[in-house]
């Protein structure tokens, strides 16, 4: 059987309220407009989207660990990096999980890239050593090794020139438990 054109906009109505100002036809004519919650969904959906596009496209590191602990949507993983803090859907402790930072939420600082706890709220936080960079038009790419683990740090090419990151530099680098996903290991032997 065949969905009736209207029914997908019903069943958006009933999730969400009415969405749509339908006018019969007459003398006027009729037609349908976008109530205001019909706006703001169709902007929600546009903003998701662009996110999801960017989210697309930008590089990031995926570390393997196991919860060590849970404390509401945040939990602490276990990485061959040491402890890392990030969001989750739904984690107990003792789950293997794929700890995943996109390469536009860490931040590069040089030196000993000291920063007392209570100016920032980026809790994870390393030292690496920078193994490279590539510059691009308008985005400088930084490669920097943590334990063999290689993170990707997006920057504009003003800090990367600001920096001067050479290969073997010591740096720090950090970023937000709330830019860090934990993504739940699937079993069985997939090895994609």
């Amino acid at each position: 059987p065949r969905e009736r054109p209207g029914s997908r906009i019903e069943a958006l109505e009933d999730a969400f309220g009415t969405l749509v100002d339908r006018t019969r036809g007459g003398s006027g004519g009729g037609g349908s407009r976008l109530t205001t919650a019909g706006r703001r969904l169709l902007d929600r959906y546009d903003r998701l989207q662009a996110v999801l596009a960017a989210t697309a496209t930008v590089p990031e590191t995926v570390i393997d660990g196991t919860v060590r602990s849970v404390d509401g949507e945040l939990a602490t993983v276990a990485t061959a990096v040491g402890a890392v803090r990030g969001l989750h859907d739904g984690v107990e402790i003792g789950d293997s999980v794929q700890v995943r930072v996109g390469a536009d939420a860490v931040t590069v600082y040089a030196g000993d890239g000291r920063v007392d706890p209570d100016e920032t709220s980026a809790r994870n936080r390393l030292r690496a050593e920078v193994l490279g960079t590539e510059t691009g038009e308008t985005v400088a790419t930084a490669r920097v090794g943590v334990d063999g683990v290689v993170f990707r740090v997006l920057m504009t090419e003003e800090s990367a020139e600001r920096l001067g990151l050479t290969p073997g530099d010591e740096v720090a680098i950090r970023w937000k438990a709330t830019a860090t996903r934990l993504v739940g290991q699937t079993s069985g032997s997939d090895t994609r």
